[in-house]
């Protein structure tokens, strides 16, 4: 008989029957609490994207102007 399907490790049963322990919180380090490099984009493509924003707003705003004038 193959002894490793009846190991208490692979038995549904003898997992279930254990109780879930939580690991308890506890405060982190100001120095772990500050936001992680990967957590933000860099700040060059912050500023091109803010660039941008900006540049479609006035574009879109050109060519309200323009319909806005030309239907007048």
């Amino acid at each position: 008989m193959n002894d490793a399907l009846h190991h208490p490790v692979n038995d549904a049963s003898a997992r279930a029957a254990k109780p879930m322990t939580a690991k308890p919180m506890t405060a982190k380090p100001m120095a772990a609490k500050r936001r992680d490099e990967e957590d933000r984009a860099p700040m060059g493509m912050t500023v091109r994207v803010v660039i941008y924003l900006v540049a479609v707003h006035f574009f879109a705003a050109f060519l309200f102007l323009l319909f806005f004038l030309a239907g007048g």
